[in-house]
């Protein structure tokens, strides 16, 4: 015992000096915050992936540079007071009488009160800023304007960007903030590419992120779809074009997914091409039997064969852009434009289609140029329904500024959309006919193995009206 009070006497002197002293600050902190997050840590791994960069890297390197600091500042105050002459031949006993031990056991307290106070509230509103939708899309991936336009209108903006972009772990999160470093660097010099380019290189698989909440063994059999189209004439002529979509999954039919995605399925592919809309070369492989097909000639670079997942066809889930066809038909369709105004759709895509060299070029020809026409050739018209002239020109600025950004380079087309095919060749990348394997065999591109028509740009489906899904 009196060994032990030997050492601690000359201790508890050293350690009153600055550096030891924030080094106490950094461990009682580090211990703090630990303690605060214990019962998470207890109930089982942590999935937060903020919360797991704070306690497994940064908590552990809190809590070792404080342990640091401690005996770097006794080691320079013991060296200073022996060169000052001041180093005690005897120290104070280890009671309450003793004056170092109070400042000490003072200062600890005080410390672990604040750090309490400070350190709990500052980790609980720093994890949940982060999470939010405003820290990824505002604070510090500005660059990233065109996708957070993109997103907030789409099916997925209620879902938070760290959810599908990192998922859960800690082990994600770290590798996208390293990758993000460079980023940040490349912003901040101004050196990034414009566009942005896709697809994303190193993306999470989708079925670690897309798949916590779609998953193909749960998917409907067969689904509606009715494609609503506007005609370039003057009464705006709607149409609709109905398909039943095979969607299949799991145990509720083959279908799109489970062709692609279902048990006991893999597919591998290589793309000639950075955009992956070359692809002459397809591996599929269904029950143990695997299959080639090529087109005429292929040569697949080994080490950049992919395995298909659902970002080869869903690739715009949510930062989704559109043509401004199908803009000026969803727009005309909700009432946004209204389809009563003679060659809305006809005018709108023209207009839109112009080359504009800013955001305040378009604010400032745009709806004027929507105003101007119907000023001009309908002169009638403008005069009774001004408001609706007026609303439409504004609402075909809103369809510009959500899919074009000329400070990017971002145009209509520049990213495509490979769910489909009839803007983007999408599903004909594979589905050509032009994939055989060795005995000849192609890809089917039978329409009917995904989708079967219901309707072909029809006024009054009969098919909708049945169904009761006709509108009024």
């Amino acid at each position: 015992m009196r060994r032990l009070r030997d050492w601690l006497l000359p201790l508890v002197y050293l350690s009153n000096n600055w550096i030891s002293l924030a080094g106490v600050v950094l461990v009682t902190a580090a211990t703090v915050v630990w303690l605060l997050i214990l019962p998470v840590t207890l109930r089982g791994a942590i999935t937060h992936p903020y919360l797991g960069i704070l306690v497994y890297l940064m908590l552990p390197g809190v809590f070792l540079a404080g342990l640091i600091l401690i005996p770097i500042g006794i080691y320079f105050k013991r060296r200073r007071d022996r060169a000052a002459g001041r180093y005690p031949s005897d120290f104070p006993p280890l009671d309450f009488q003793n004056r170092e031990l109070r400042k000490l056991l003072s200062f600890i307290v005080v410390t672990t009160f604040l750090n309490i106070v400070i350190t709990s509230q500052f980790a609980y509103s720093a994890v949940n800023y982060m999470d939010t939708v405003s820290f990824c899309g505002r604070t510090c991936h500005t660059v990233m304007n065109p996708e957070f336009t993109a997103y907030q209108g789409s099916p997925h903006s209620r879902v938070e960007c760290v959810n599908c972009h990192i998922g859960p772990g800690a082990s994600w999160f770290v590798r996208s903030k390293l990758s993000g470093a460079g980023q940040v660097i490349a912003v901040m010099l101004h050196n990034y590419p414009t566009p942005i380019p896709v697809p994303v290189r190193n993306l999470r698989p989708a079925r670690e992120t897309c798949e916590t909440c779609h998953w193909p063994q749960r998917f409907d059999e067969d689904r509606i779809r009715d494609i609503k189209t506007y005609a370039a004439d003057e009464s705006n002529t709607l149409t609709h074009t109905v398909l039943l979509v095979h969607i299949g999954g799991g145990r509720r039919g083959v279908g799109i997914h489970g062709m692609h995605l279902g048990e006991g399925v893999k597919v591998r592919y290589f793309a000639s091409d950075e955009k992956r809309q070359e692809i002459p070369w397809v591996e599929y492989t269904s029950a143990g039997r695997t299959t080639v097909f090529a087109v005429a000639g292929a040569r697949p670079d080994p080490s950049k064969v992919r395995e298909m997942d659902c970002m080869d066809c869903h690739n715009r889930p949510t930062h989704i852009f559109q043509l401004p066809d199908r803009a000026m038909d969803q727009a005309l369709f909700a009432g946004e434009i209204s389809p009563t105004l003679p060659f809305a759709k006809k005018t709108g895509v023209e207009i839109l289609k112009r080359n504009y060299t800013s955001e305040k070029d378009a604010e400032s020809r745009i709806p004027a140029a929507f105003e101007d026409y119907y000023r001009s050739t309908y002169p009638q018209i403008y005069a009774q329904r001004r408001d609706d002239v007026t609303r439409g020109g504004q609402k075909l600025l809103a369809i510009f500024n959500r899919n074009v950004f000329p400070d990017m380079k971002i145009s209509w087309g520049t990213y495509i959309n490979n769910l489909g095919h009839t803007d983007f060749i999408g599903c004909f990348r594979c589905h050509d006919d032009q994939h055989a394997n060795a005995g000849g065999k192609t890809i089917t591109q039978d329409c009917s193995a995904c989708h079967n028509p219901l309707a072909t740009d029809e006024k009054q489906p009969k098919i909708l009206t049945e169904l009761g899904l006709d509108q009024p």
